[in-house]
């Protein structure tokens, strides 16, 4: 017979409990007391306390490699801001070293064209007197043969590098490109007029290098 408790007996039959299935209550409200279960409390239900053990040593392996992986993106992230700001730091002074290298160049560019310019002004300056017998000499009919070929590569060099000579009769005077040297009046002008070009004036682009020298007709008052 079999023992009472339902133990197996000596023969090697299994009792009525042995190999009955197990089941684990998950529910999260407690079917007797109606309370809210603890996290963990229904999942632990029924283990061993070696399960236990192994579930809490894997718990601390996750909460660590957590932990880990925490720090780890925290201090990628700072070096990838210490490295953004280099980065821009890099970029600023870059830009500063571009523009300081353009305002150079534009400031050497002006000032070689300056240079030029004067160079050119100081030229024409000097051989103003030279031009001034050529004409004179063109107005007499003496310029002919060579030196009058001569004059006129003078004069169409001196074109090319911008110099103009200028001054007409005719023209209204302007104080700031004519000197009077002769004024008369009349009543066939409106305006002061220039009668007669005494010396003609040179000019570049940008400045005068000698004004006109003219005799001026002015209204009748």
């Amino acid at each position: 017979m079999a023992p009472a408790d339902g133990t197996s007996s000596g023969s090697g039959t299994p009792g009525p409990d042995e190999g009955a299935p197990r089941f684990t209550d998950k529910r999260r409200i407690d079917p007797e007391t109606f309370e809210v279960r603890q996290p963990g409390a229904s999942a632990d239900a029924g283990k061993t306390p070696d399960e236990a053990v192994l579930d809490a040593a894997a718990q601390a392996v996750a909460d660590a490699d957590h932990q880990l992986a925490a720090e780890t993106l925290e201090e990628a992230e700072r070096l990838a801001a210490e490295r953004l700001d280099e980065l821009q730091r890099t970029q600023a002074d870059y830009y500063n070293l571009d523009q300081r290298y353009s305002a150079y160049v534009k400031r050497s560019k002006a000032e070689v064209l300056a240079a030029h310019g004067q160079g050119v002004a100081a030229l024409a300056e000097a051989l103003i007197p030279v031009l001034d017998d050529v004409e004179l000499a063109r107005q007499h009919g003496d310029l002919t043969g060579p030196f009058a070929s001569i004059a006129e590569k003078l004069e169409s060099t001196l074109q090319r590098f911008g110099i103009e000579r200028y001054g007409e009769a005719g023209e209204t005077f302007d104080p700031n490109v004519h000197e009077a040297l002769m004024h008369a009046h009349s009543a066939e002008v409106s305006a002061p007029t220039v009668q007669m070009v005494l010396q003609p004036g040179y000019r570049t682009a940008d400045r005068v290098l000698r004004a006109a020298r003219v005799a001026v007709v002015e209204p009748e008052a």
